[in-house]
């Protein structure tokens, strides 16, 4: 079937998916239809945060992304971190062109690779307020990527990823991922220019304890910086601008 066709159809059957089970049936089959064998969709930050409401299905190969996880992998995956970096899809072996690729990386690679994933294609999402995502095609390892099909597949990911964030809840604007009440009560202490020691001291917490909620913070927000999740505080009215000035200034 014509890449073009298949996207149509493919517009209008998820207009009527009534849940995400459905949706992940129906991108696996348009994947397939593709030439691929192996999707990802999600918000980066499911990874580390589930249970949070964010986006995630897959049919990539039972244990790797528990093993990104247990290994503490997912901070150094260079698809997520070439997502950062543009707004097209890529081709993994373009990740070079989009993020430094050092040994961590290639490890990651080739851990992917022992699970039975070859090449891959990546569609980022990249929604102002709401968390970082992509949906990723893959072939099984040794396996050629249909190249010819990439530009059908950045169509699915971006048709299939909006249907994915309606179905779990995100309107059109973007909305604010939910923050523990720790979480926020770090948040607007960091925005006050407080150290994590100075914040475990005002909260009698551990230093360790107030660094960990500041990263879930970050995390659910997916930002890299204490300083973009200020921003993003900001922007969603958990602090206000008051708070926001450190005492002195």
């Amino acid at each position: 079937m014509p890449g073009s066709r298949l996207i149509d159809q493919f517009e209008t059957a998820v207009a009527e998916c009534p849940d995400l089970a459905a949706l992940a049936e129906l991108v696996d089959a348009a994947a397939r239809a593709l030439g691929f064998q192996f999707f990802a969709l999600l918000h980066h930050a499911s990874l580390a945060l589930p249970g949070r409401g964010l986006v995630r299905i897959d049919t990539y190969p039972p244990g790797w992304a528990e093993e990104l996880i247990s290994e503490d992998l997912v901070g150094v995956d260079p698809v997520h971190h070439a997502c950062r970096r543009t707004n097209l899809g890529f081709a993994w072996d373009e990740l070079a062109r989009h993020t430094p690729i050092g040994g961590a990386q290639r490890a990651v690679l080739a851990r992917a690779a022992r699970h039975g994933l070859g090449d891959g294609f990546t569609v980022p999402i990249n929604i102002p307020g709401e968390p970082q995502g992509s949906c990723t095609f893959a072939v099984r390892s040794g396996l050629d990527l249909p190249r010819r099909r990439l530009l059908s597949a950045e169509q699915l990911g971006a048709h299939a990823f909006d249907a994915a964030r309606r179905l779990a809840g995100f309107p059109g604007g973007g909305r604010c991922p939910h923050l523990s009440r720790r979480e926020r009560q770090c948040l607007r202490l960091l925005a006050a220019g407080k150290s994590d020691s100075v914040i475990a001291q005002i909260l009698g917490i551990s230093p360790e304890t107030a660094h960990h909620y500041v990263k879930s913070a970050r995390a659910a927000y997916d930002v890299a910086s204490r300083a973009q999740l200020v921003a993003c505080g900001l922007r969603d009215a958990l602090v206000s601008y008051e708070e926001a000035i450190p005492p002195g200034r």
